[in-house]
């Protein structure tokens, strides 16, 4: 009999669950909607940058007749998650609410409201600063016999990888601060695990980007000005928890 209301908590919380991941996948069809209509735009967007390291008479190519069809499809979806992704992150929030002290959620709160933006500012972040870059370098082993034709779904592929790779990187100093409110990491740890995170990082970038110097050192150079980031963070909110104590 004791177990009973167990059951029934955990029965709620995978209802809750589910009601939230249903809210999440309308509104990304809604966000898909909206972007196929733009789809080509969208697209042309996207391979700027590509477009605009070929220099002249840029090309890409595609080898199957149904890529473009699907390129377009999975463009829009790309768009449709980055222009939504607020919202998924205000549904997680309304997720865990419930289990956490008045003074959790408050401190919370403004992490949540800013992972959003974190993640399209990281995605941004991809496209202006490291695609360019990135890209022109490749595109430096085009010599001779040797003619870049990109193909648009490998093109994609690469892009859509690095740019939400990016959005994630960008939310490591939310979570760690968030972690440093509640005491679960401390500035101390941070500044002492320093030198491991570094290395983690470099083995992230190799993982997320593709297996040359330059990609990696453009995903673990960011990881790191956002670890700097999440210890001045730590730091503030230390300290501000430090005054509420003594209070």
């Amino acid at each position: 009999m004791s177990s009973l209301p167990a059951k029934q908590a955990f029965g709620e919380h995978l209802e809750e669950l589910r009601k939230r991941l249903i809210r999440c996948f309308v509104a990304l069809l809604i966000g898909f909607g909206i972007c196929y209509n733009f789809k080509e735009k969208l697209f042309e967007i996207l391979s700027s940058p590509l477009v605009e390291a070929m220099g002249q008479n840029p090309e890409m190519i595609y080898t199957g007749l149904t890529e473009p069809f699907f390129v377009y499809i999975k463009v829009a979806f790309l768009a449709g998650f980055l222009l939504i992704s607020p919202y998924i992150f205000l549904e997680f929030w309304f997720f865990i609410t419930p289990g956490l002290y008045k003074k959790e959620k408050m401190a919370l709160l403004p992490v949540v409201f800013l992972s959003g933006f974190f993640f399209v500012g990281g995605a941004l972040f991809g496209y202006f600063g490291v695609f360019p870059i990135g890209f022109k370098f490749f595109l430096d082993f085009s010599e001779g016999v040797i003619v870049a034709r990109p193909a648009v779904g490998q093109y994609f592929t690469l892009a859509s990888k690095l740019l939400i790779a990016f959005g994630i990187v960008f939310e490591l100093p939310l979570v760690l601060t968030a972690l440093a409110r509640f005491g679960i990491v401390s500035v101390e740890f941070l500044t002492k695990n320093r030198k491991y995170a570094l290395l983690l990082f470099f083995i992230c970038g190799a993982i997320l980007t593709p297996p040359d110097p330059v990609s990696q050192c453009m995903m673990a150079v960011p990881l790191i000005i956002m670890y700097e980031l999440s210890i001045i963070g730590a730091k503030i909110l230390g300290k501000k928890k430090e005054v509420e104590e003594d209070v």
